[in-house]
């Protein structure tokens, strides 16, 4: 008999199909936190969830019995993966359950925006008629700029594109060519994107890039009167700007229904003039949570009855020795699809894998993943070994895959092309020993460098002095070289090189500048990438 917990209220339609299910059984315990929290998952097999509900590593300690938690809708934010991993708990969720609605209540507070609807029923709720102060603007003809293309950002694009708006967006891997086929003009930054647009929405979640997506140096960027909208995720527009923005005239409205701190009832928004704020309605209709939750309902039994898993965030299905197999060359792929989605820096139309040595004769899907996960990490929510392949190619994006048995210099080797927006890189990378990974290819240069921590990549002329130089300018602003590696092109000087230093500690911009300053550097870019022997939760 499998127990399971439902932790938030859900839709009776998944309650109904736990009570056909034969040995199951389960009860609906709602509001807990703390002590009582603990020791409730520690008496189920499985427990479902919204987002009322904060899992934390103290809400796993000392658990034996709880093997998976299913979360009814798209974010994960409120469960601690790193611990459930831990605990040998799978992690699922509903990707595409409430896209829809989130999209068009992103779009109702667009309108909400442009008509001053709540302001206006408020007045006539406190008895006045206010129909000239209430002076709206229409949307056909105005330009919505969109921040994330992903399964939200594109139904809110087709939604204005119905309305008679203009579309710009951006995203790390839309292309022009699939801008095109969607209806919408990319850019290449945010700050481009500013001057052009009369509305903006954001669609991503929330990561260091995207915190303070709009800040206050924004504000001098933006088309004068720009209306915001946020129904994505709270932090990624900084709430002291919007108000500064609001009180200049520089921004004419915001709409937000996502706050860094939830729930959220004291904000200095509240009530200013041209605000609209909603708590988290986003997913809030009835078709949306009789979706997650019996997908949610139908994810969690299936687990727990068969094995199946399916939208997992923190594990692979697969089974222990084919992952220890590949354990090392899981961990080189996943730290070259981060440094690929750096070093590249644009939009991505392909990726193809190519396979050397003993690692060729081995079913090398999961690897793909792993570099899959990789790109995607900085760019999507919880991007994993499981997902991450199907997330590439619903982004338009294809993979392919080629195999050679011969070796090379290694027994086993990596090699990805990764093209798009008129560029492409080349990542290569080994295992030495059991555990230790290698960059041994970057572009057209081999070389040999450590794949971890904090890299700085410098582009350069093969002549003297440069490596002195540039180690001088380090030296000077007390930054540590731990590693250094060379390749230049051909085996005569005089041609172009790249140099990969693996450093301790931060770079600061004015260390930076004078690298850039250099007369024979070409290019210079800090790439970031998990701390030697660091591995993913998915993998750890």
């Amino acid at each position: 008999m499998h127990r399971i917990l439902v932790l938030d209220n859900i839709a009776q339609e998944g309650l109904d199909i736990l009570d056909a299910s034969p040995n199951v059984e389960y009860e609906v315990r709602t509001g807990l936190s703390g002590e009582d929290l603990r020791t409730a998952l520690n008496e189920f097999d499985g427990a479902i969830l919204r987002s009322g509900v904060k899992i934390t590593p103290e809400s796993l300690e000392g658990n034996t019995r709880m093997r998976a938690l299913v979360r009814a809708g798209v974010g994960t934010d409120n469960i601690d993966k790193a611990a459930a991993t831990r605990r040998g708990i799978v992690v699922m969720n509903t990707p595409a359950g409430n896209t829809v609605s989130t999209a068009e209540h992103a779009f109702a507070l667009l309108l909400a925006l442009s008509r001053n609807i709540p302001a206006a029923n408020q007045g006539l709720v406190e008895g006045r008629w206010d129909r000239k102060k209430y002076m709206g603007t229409q949307v056909a003809g105005k330009t919505l700029g969109i921040v994330g293309m992903g399964r939200i950002g594109r139904e809110v694009a087709s939604r204005a594109i119905a309305f008679d708006m203009k579309v710009v967006a951006f995203d790390p891997f839309l292309t022009d060519e699939q801008a095109s086929a969607i209806g919408v003009k990319r850019v290449a930054t945010v700050d481009e994107m500013l001057p052009q647009i009369d509305y903006l929405t954001v669609h991503t979640p929330l990561t260091p890039e995207t915190k303070g997506l709009i800040s206050h140096a924004q504000l001098d960027k933006v088309k004068p009167g720009l209306r915001v909208i946020n129904a994505a995720r709270g932090g990624i527009y900084d709430i002291d700007a919007l108000v500064e923005g609001l009180k200049s005239g520089r921004l004419g409205g915001v709409a937000l229904d996502v706050f860094e701190n939830e729930p959220c009832t004291d904000s200095p928004l509240f009530g200013m003039p041209n605000v609209v704020c909603t708590p988290h309605l986003g997913a809030s209709t009835e078709e949306a949570q009789t979706q997650v939750a019996v997908e949610g309902i139908h994810l969690l039994i299936n687990y727990l009855q068969t094995g199946e898993i399916r939208h997992s965030v923190n594990v692979a299905s697969l089974d222990p020795k084919t992952l220890e197999e590949l354990r090392g060359f899981l961990n080189v792929a996943h730290r070259l699809g981060l440094l690929a989605c750096q070093w590249h820096g644009g939009g991505i139309d392909h990726v193809s894998i190519t396979y050397r040595g003993e690692i060729a004769s081995k079913d090398t899907r999961v690897v793909n993943n792993a570099f899959c996960a990789g790109l995607l990490e900085r760019i999507v929510d919880d991007a994993n070994i499981v997902n991450s392949e199907m997330l590439l190619r619903e982004r338009g994006i294809e993979l392919s895959e080629e195999k050679h048995r011969d070796k090379g210099a290694f027994a086993s080797s990596i090699t990805v092309k990764v093209s798009g927006g008129g560029r492409s890189i080349i990542v290569g990378g080994a295992v030495l020993g059991q555990n230790m990974p290698r960059l041994i290819m970057l572009d057209e240069y081999r070389l040999e460098s450590f794949l971890d921590g904090k890299l700085l990549i410098f582009a350069h002329k093969d002549v003297p002095g440069i490596i002195g130089r540039v180690g001088t300018v380090f030296g000077t602003h007390g930054i540590n070289i731990a590693q250094m590696a060379v390749g230049r092109e051909g085996d005569a000087p005089g041609g172009s090189a790249i140099g990969v230093l693996n450093i301790d500690g931060d770079v600061p911009a004015d260390a930076l500048a004078e690298v850039e300053g250099i007369d024979a550097v070409t290019q210079v870019k800090i790439i970031d990438l998990p701390k030697a022997g660091e591995l993913p939760s998915w993998l750890s």
